[in-house]
């Protein structure tokens, strides 16, 4: 049914409901603030969700009786939400969040999400994140669809009929952007390091950010890459462009792109609009070990908050304080450590903005361990590569030592001396 505003769309939405909204650049602005603006008729509405961008109004502090917001990722427009304890969040991996819709462990009864304009047979796309949504769709008993003649159309999962959505809107409006920033010589570093360790004809998953934009930034002189990752940035389209990541070596999904959902520039969003050279796809499937783990020399570059002394890599809290969330860093690695001639690598500058060491002798209290010591292969700061695989705990200790920025170095060795009593150096 398609109504002339977002308000009536919306009205649909009862009390009691459990809504998921769609992700990322995709997440639907004037719907959401139109079921905020509903918050003095609604109560006990449950609302799930991986990063969103763009306002998150819900999440006002005197809007808690109204809505409860659980997370499986956290996103900057919610964190001080979760930082207060007014919110939720859900470990898990990315690639089971589809699991745990279809299964019915994540309850959706509205999926609130933002789509193209229908083609000429009445099929829109979810544009730049299937991702999970694809599953709430399915799913959902209710469909409240934004339709936006700003978001591209892609192909591969992501398409819907019309007739799908309980009722629908149409909103154009632009999608959230994310600039690509300058790199600082330290991240340039780690762009350099590891564009050493990627081989030709390796199948590559890399995000948003600095690090991946360094990382793509040296990669010009190599030949016949692919990329199979559960989201990207701007930086593949001079490489796709200029014919270095062509997928011609993938065991799966040759001569394409494979992604579950991208953010990037207004550039971007135009580049993939109806180009049959990307495929968005279910992360179930994108992210599925036994599907990475195919794909040759799989080369999966993850960050991380901190790494300790034995491997151990903290990314998804700061001490208790949950920060984002697990993702999707376990499935690549694994299904990277796994690939013939695959490297799994946790990136991540030597020190924070405030000059603390990332590479700490122990992680802060109450942090989480996202990807296990035993896990762990290759970490890379701009110092250099600290090769882990295979290595006893006081051989990984020197190797990430060797790697942490100088004026911190001298105090990890002293942990490090006392960690083994006094054999460290031996």
């Amino acid at each position: 049914m398609k109504v002339n505003s977002a308000a009536e769309a919306v009205k649909v939405i009862k009390p009691g409901h459990n809504i998921y909204l769609h992700t990322a650049a995709a997440t639907p602005v004037s719907l959401v603030q139109a079921m905020t603006d509903r918050s003095n008729e609604l109560y006990d509405i449950k609302l799930y969700q991986l990063h969103t961008e763009g306002p998150a109004p819900y999440a006002a502090t005197e809007l808690g009786d109204v809505f409860t917001i659980n997370s499986m990722f956290i996103g900057g427009n919610v964190r001080q939400a979760h930082k207060e304890g007014r919110a939720n969040f859900i470990p898990s991996f990315l690639s089971e969040v589809p699991v745990m819709i279809r299964s019915g462990v994540i309850p959706v009864d509205v999926a609130m999400i933002t789509v193209s304009p229908p083609d000429n047979h009445g099929y829109c796309s979810l544009g730049v994140s299937v991702d999970a949504t694809k599953a709430a769709v399915d799913n959902a008993e209710i469909v409240i669809a934004q339709v936006n003649p700003q978001m591209p159309r892609t192909h591969g999962d992501g398409l819907i009929h019309i007739s799908k959505f309980t009722t629908y809107v149409e909103i154009d409006e632009p999608i959230a952007e994310h600039p690509r920033t300058p790199l600082t010589e330290e991240e340039q570093k780690i762009g350099m390091h590891i564009a050493g360790m990627i081989e030709d004809r390796a199948t590559l998953q890399l995000g948003i950010g600095a690090i991946p934009d360094a990382v793509l930034s040296c990669l010009g002189n190599h030949k016949d890459l692919g990329v199979h990752t559960e989201m990207f940035s701007d930086g593949i389209i001079p490489l796709l462009k200029n014919g270095v990541i062509t997928n011609k070596y993938k065991t799966k999904h040759k001569d394409v792109v494979v992604s579950g959902f991208m953010i990037g520039s207004r550039e971007l969003y135009d580049f993939v609009d109806d180009n049959p050279m990307i495929r968005m796809l279910d992360i179930q499937y994108v992210n599925d070990t036994a599907v990475i783990r195919r794909m040759p020399k799989m080369t999966s570059i993850n960050s991380a908050i901190e790494v300790d002394l034995t491997g151990q890599v903290c990314a998804d809290s700061i001490g208790t304080r949950m920060y984002s969330g697990v993702g999707g860093q376990m499935d690549f690695i694994r299904g990277a450590s796994l690939s013939e001639g695959g490297k799994p690598i946790i990136a991540l500058p030597s020190t924070t903005r405030n000059g603390d060491s990332k590479i700490v002798a122990t992680l802060k209290p109450g942090a989480g361990v996202v990807t296990t010591r035993a896990h762990v292969h290759y970490v890379v700061t701009e110092y250099g590569i600290a090769d882990l695989y295979g290595k006893s705990l006081k051989q990984r200790t020197q190797a990430l030592i060797n790697i942490a920025h100088p004026n911190h170095r001298e105090e990890l060795a002293r942990a490090a001396y006392d960690r083994y009593h006094g054999h460290y150096f031996k």
